[in-house]
C-alpha cells in the first residue's frame, strides 16, 4: 500500500483585520460579573455590557503587567472565604485582624446601593487572605540592611560589637534568633576587596565577635563555611556536586537558557560571578526568597555530602536550587555558589581563621561564660611591640591545638566554654585515629646553603623515598588507621600495611603514631619504583588478594607511645624508641636509610645525595638531631661569626680604631648568629631543623618544545585567565598531536592576559580558537576537557623535572608501554620559540628517548637502556 500523498502547504494565510485585544479585554466580563455579583444577588443586569466597554477604554492603555498588578490589587482588597485547597505553603501572607474585617465590612457596605442595603444580610466575617494567591516579589525587597552596613574592617581595638547586636537580635527574632547568611556575606564582600592581610584578619576578627556576643550556636557554622569546608580532611564528607547542578539550578532560579548561561560563563569563568551576573539581572520572583541563616546553609550542605543512593542526585539538585533560590540578592547568590563548588576565594586560610579566632576571644565571650578578656581600650593604649607579644601567645596556643587535632568541631565548642588558655592545650591535644598536621622541611636545593645553615650542628641525613607519606595510628585493641600527609583517611587503601602492624609491634608497644613513606618496591629484588607507579595502585574497598603493587613503609619518626606523647623530645631520642621497640621486616618495614654527620663532612654529605639520587629518590631530608649545638664544633660557630663581623681595617684608621676599642668591652653576638635549631616535633611548622635538599630543574639540561592545545579556565585568581594550559608533543608517523602535560608554572599575569586575548572564544573573528578538539589531537580526556581549544601556531619551551609514564596522555604512547603515554613532572614555562615552528616541536620519539636516559640508575641497567634508546635514533626523530 503506498503511502498517503502529503497535502501541499499553500501559501495563502490572511491575516484578520481586528486588532490584537490586550490582557484587559480577556479578564472585562469576568470583571463585571464580579462587580455585579458583589452589588446583588439578582443574576441579571441590564447595566453590564455598558460597565464592560468603559472597563475595556479606561484600561486598554495599560500593559499586561500593569493590568495583572491592579487585578491583584483589587483581589486583595476584597474578602474571600478560605478554601480547603489553600495548603500551599510556598509564602506567608499577613491575616487581617477582625477589626480590620469589620471596618472593611463596613465600607463596603456603606458604598452599595440601597437595594443592596435593605437585603438580610449575614452579620460582618472576617475572612484571612488566601495564602496561595500567585504574585510577583522583588528580589531585593527583603534585603537585610542591618548587616549590610556593619563596618567589619574597622580595628577591633574600634569595633563594638554591642552596639550592632541588639538590631542584629531584633532582625533575627524572625527566624529563631540564629544569625542570617547576610552578615556572613557582609564579611565576605569586605574580605574580597581586601588586599592586605592585616586587614583581612581584622574582618574576621570582627565578624567572630559579633557572633560569639550575639549567637554563639552559628560561630561553628560560619567557622566551616569561611574556611570553604563542612568537615576535617579526615571525615570523607564531601558535597560531590557537578559543574551541571550549579548551571540546572542557576537556569531554573534566574530564568537563563544553555545560550544566556554559556555566554556568562565565557565571559566571567568563576561560577560565583556568573550566579551574580545572573541574579543581578533577576527584578521579580515567583516565590519570596526565605532569609537564609548561617547554620541553615551548613545544614543544608552536610545533607548534600550525606545524600547517598536512589534518588540522591535529584535530592541534591532540590537543595541546590532551593539555596539558591532563597539567596536575597547577587552577593549571597554569588557566594552561596561559590561555597556549593568549594572555591570560596576570600583569603581567609586556615592559618589566617586561627589568628583572627585567637583574637577575637581575647576580645570577646559569649553570655555566661566566665573566663578572662581583655579590653579593647586598653590594649589599643600599648605599643606596638607590647600588642604584639599578647597576640603571638594567644595565637600560638590556639595554632598548636589545632595542628595537634585539626577538628573545628573540637577547637571552637571547646573556645566558647574556656577561652584561650594553657588547658585549651589539654582538651585539643593529641589522640588516635585523629592525625596530627604533619612537621615540614625548608626547601633548599643547594647543599652548599643546607650546610651553612646547620654548622655546628648535628644532623641526619635520610633518603626522600618518591612515595606517599603516611601517618599510622594504632590503639591498644590492634586497631589500625592510616592518614596521608593532607589528613585524607587512606587505611582501605593499604590493607597490607594494616596487617603488618601486628608483625612489627615489638614488646611493650602497646599503641602508637609513627610516621614513614609508603613506597613501591619490587617485593624480590627490593628495587624501588616510581610514585607514578604506586598512584596507579586503587585506592578505594582494596582486597589483600588483589593487590599487584606491593609496598614498603620506611618509617622516619615516632610522636606517639604507649599513651604519651613523644613531640617535645629531641630527634635522636625519637629515632632511637622507633627503631628500638619496631621489628624491621625486609621489603616489607624497615628505617629510611641515613647517614648521620656534622657540617664538616662535606663530601660524605655530597656522595650521600648522589646515591640517593641514583636509585631515583627525590633528594635528602637533614634532620636537627639534638636541641643544642655540638661543643665540639662550637670552635667552628665562634670563628664563623667572628669572620662575620670583622671589618676591614684601612691604613688610615687602623690606630684610631684600635685606639678606641681598647678598652671597650666586647660586644655580643646575637644578632649575627643564627636562630636556634630545635630538634623537637613541631606539628604543622615548616622549620630550618628539617631540610629538603631536592633534585631542581636544572639537574636536567634537556628541555621540550611543546605545542600549546587548549586551556581551562583558571580559578581563583586566576579565574579570568587560561589555566593550566594543555600541552602536546608532535608525532611525525601520524601526523596527529600527542597531548603530554598540564602547565601552569612560570607565567606572568601580563602573559595570562595577552593569551587570554589571542585565545577570546568571544570573538568571533578570532582564528585561534577551534569550536571543538581537532582530529589531528590525541587526548583521551583523563584529566578534564580543556574549556576552550587552541589553533596549534606557536611552540612553547618547557622545563620539567622528570618523565613519567602516565594513563592520562597519549604521548609516545606505544614506544615506551602499550598502554601508557608519557607525561612530565612539574612542567614550567620558560619562553615562547618564535624562532620554531610546529613541525620543529618535540618529537615523541625523543620523548621516548629522554624517558630511557633518565632510566639509568647503576653501570648494570646501563646496556639494556642503551640498547633501548637504540630503538629510537635522533634521526628518525
Amino acid at each position: 500500500m503506498s503511502s498517503p500523498a502529503k497535502r501541499r502547504k499553500k501559501n495563502d494565510f490572511h491575516g484578520s483585520n481586528e486588532s490584537i485585544k490586550p490582557l484587559s479585554y480577556f479578564f472585562a466580563k469576568q470583571k463585571g460579573k464580579a462587580d455585579a455579583s458583589s452589588i446583588t444577588n439578582v443574576s441579571k443586569q441590564a447595566e453590564e455590557p455598558t460597565t464592560t466597554e468603559t472597563a475595556v477604554i479606561d484600561e486598554q492603555f495599560l500593559t499586561d503587567e500593569e493590568y495583572a498588578r491592579k487585578l491583584q490589587e483589587e483581589w486583595n482588597k476584597e474578602p474571600h472565604a478560605p478554601s480547603a485547597a489553600d495548603n500551599d505553603d510556598l509564602y506567608e501572607v499577613p491575616q487581617n485582624s477582625a477589626v480590620d474585617g469589620e471596618k472593611q465590612a463596613k465600607s463596603e457596605k456603606e458604598s452599595l446601593p440601597t437595594a443592596a442595603v435593605t437585603a438580610p444580610t449575614e452579620p460582618a466575617i472576617s475572612f484571612p487572605k488566601q495564602k496561595n494567591t500567585l504574585t510577583l516579589q522583588s528580589t531585593a525587597a527583603e534585603k537585610d540592611t542591618i548587616s549590610a552596613s556593619i563596618p567589619f574592617d574597622q580595628s577591633p581595638l574600634e569595633f563594638q560589637p554591642s552596639q550592632y547586636i541588639p538590631g542584629l537580635q531584633k532582625a533575627w527574632a524572625s527566624e529563631g534568633g540564629s544569625a542570617t547568611y547576610a552578615l556572613l556575606t557582609r564579611c565576605f564582600v569586605l574580605v574580597n576587596s581586601i588586599t592586605s592581610r592585616i586587614k583581612i584578619v581584622d574582618t574576621l576578627v570582627n565578624l567572630l565577635r559579633t557572633l560569639i556576643e550575639g549567637d554563639p550556636s552559628s560561630l561553628l557554622s560560619a567557622v566551616w563555611l569561611a574556611t570553604n569546608s563542612i568537615s576535617p580532611p579526615y571525615i570523607d564528607l564531601g558535597l560531590g556536586l557537578g559543574g551541571s547542578a550549579i548551571s540546572k539550578a542557576l537556569k531554573k532560579v534566574c530564568g537563563l537558557d544553555n545560550a544566556g548561561l554559556k555566554t556568562l560563563y565565557n565571559k566571567y569563568g568563576d561560577p560565583g560571578d556568573v550566579a551574580f551576573e545572573a541574579k543581578k539581572r533577576q527584578s521579580f520572583t515567583l516565590r519570596k526568597p526565605k532569609p537564609l541563616t548561617i547554620k541553615s546553609v551548613f545544614d543544608s550542605l552536610v545533607k548534600i555530602a550525606n545524600s547517598k543512593g536512589h534518588g540522591s542526585v535529584e535530592n541534591k539538585q532540590r537543595i541546590v536550587e532551593r539555596l539558591v533560590q532563597d539567596a536575597r540578592g547577587a552577593e549571597e547568590s554569588r557566594y552561596i555558589v561559590r561555597t556549593l563548588v568549594q572555591h570560596l576565594r576570600i583569603g581567609a586560610v586556615k592559618t589566617t581563621m586561627l589568628i583572627a579566632l585567637s583574637r577575637a576571644f581575647l576580645l570577646s565571650k559569649p553570655p555566661g561564660a566566665d573566663f578572662e578578656t581583655r579590653d579593647p581600650k586598653a590594649l589599643a593604649k600599648l605599643k606596638k611591640e607590647e600588642l604584639a607579644e599578647i597576640y603571638t601567645r594567644n595565637e600560638e596556643i590556639v595554632k598548636a591545638c589545632f595542628a595537634r587535632r585539626p577538628n573545628y568541631n573540637d577547637l571552637i565548642p571547646a573556645l566558647l566554654e574556656i577561652g584561650v588558655c594553657d588547658e585549651l592545650l589539654l582538651r585539643c591535644g593529641l589522640a588516635l585515629h585523629i592525625p596530627l598536621r604533619p612537621m615540614l622541611g625548608s626547601i633548599t636545593r643547594d647543599l652548599g646553603e643546607m650546610i651553612t645553615k646547620l654548622q655546628g650542628r648535628d644532623f641526619s641525613c635520610e633518603f626522600k623515598y618518591d612515595g606517599q607519606r603516611a601517618q599510622v595510628h594504632c590503639d591498644e585493641k590492634g586497631k589500625v588507621t592510616i592518614f596521608s600527609r593532607h589528613l585524607e583517611l587512606m587505611t582501605d587503601k593499604y590493607p597490607d600495611l594494616v596487617a603488618l602492624v601486628p608483625k612489627i609491634r615489638g614488646e611493650g608497644v602497646s599503641s602508637f603514631i609513627l610516621e614513614g613513606e609508603v613506597v613501591a618496591i619490587d617485593r624480590d629484588s627490593g628495587e624501588l619504583k616510581t610514585f607514578q607507579t604506586l598512584a596507579n595502585r586503587a585506592r578505594k574497598d582494596v582486597v589483600i588478594g588483589d593487590v599487584k603493587i606491593d609496598v614498603c613503609l620506611f618509617a622516619f619518626d615516632l610522636m606517639y607511645l604507649n599513651g604519651e606523647e613523644l613531640l617535645n623530645r629531641p630527634f635522636r631520642e625519637r629515632r632511637s624508641l622507633l627503631r628500638s621497640l619496631f621489628v624491621e621486616i625486609p621489603h616489607h618495614f624497615t628505617w629510611v636509610k641515613s647517614l648521620d654527620a656534622t657540617s664538616l663532612d662535606v663530601e660524605a654529605v655530597q656522595s650521600f645525595f648522589k646515591s640517593a639520587t641514583d636509585i631515583k629518590c627525590e633528594g635528602i631530608m637533614v634532620k636537627v638531631l639534638d636541641n643544642l649545638p655540638n661543643p665540639n664544633l662550637q670552635a667552628e660557630i665562634d670563628a664563623t661569626d667572628d669572620t662575620a663581623d670583622v671589618t676591614v681595617p684601612t691604613a688610615s684608621t687602623t690606630k684610631k680604631t684600635t685606639k678606641s676599642t681598647k678598652h671597650k668591652p666586647a660586644d655580643p653576638k646575637p644578632a649575627t648568629r643564627r636562630k636556634p635549631l630545635l630538634s623537637t616535633y613541631e606539628p604543622d611548622k615548616r622549620l630550618d631543623s628539617w631540610l629538603k635538599v631536592k633534585k631542581d630543574y636544572n639537574t636536567s639540561a634537556d628541555t621540550l618544545d611543546l605545542i600549546p592545545i587548549g586551556g581551562f579556565h583558571g580559578q581563583g585568581r586566576k579565574a579570568k585567565w587560561w589555566s593550566p594550559i594543555l600541552l602536546a608533543v608532535r608525532n611525525s608517523e601520524t601526523g596527529s598531536l600527542e597531548a603530554v602535560t598540564k602547565c601552569m608554572s612560570g607565567f606572568t599575569d601580563k602573559f595570562y592576559a595577552s593569551l587570554r586575548e589571542k585565545y577570546n572564544p568571544d570573538d568571533p573573528e578570532n582564528t585561534n580558537v577551534l569550536a571543538e578538539k581537532p582530529a589531528f589531537v590525541e587526548y583521551n580526556g583523563g584529566g578534564g576537557w580543556p574549556d576552550v581549544w587552541f589553533e596549534p601556531r606557536e611552540v612553547w619551551e618547557v622545563a620539567f623535572a622528570d618523565i613519567t609514564l602516565s594513563p592520562t596522555y597519549t604521548a609516545a604512547i606505544g614506544l615506551v608501554s602499550e598502554e601508557r603515554g608519557l607525561s612530565t613532572r612539574f612542567p614550567r614555562f620558560l619562553r615562547v620559540r618564535e624562532d620554531k615552528g610546529i613541525e620543529e616541536a618535540t618529537e615523541a620519539g625523543q620523548l621516548a628517548n629522554l624517558y630511557w636516559k633518565q632510566e639509568i640508575r647503576a653501570p648494570r641497567t646501563e646496556e639494556v637502556v642503551v640498547e633501548k634508546i637504540d630503538r629510537y635514533p635522533a634521526s628518525k626523530c
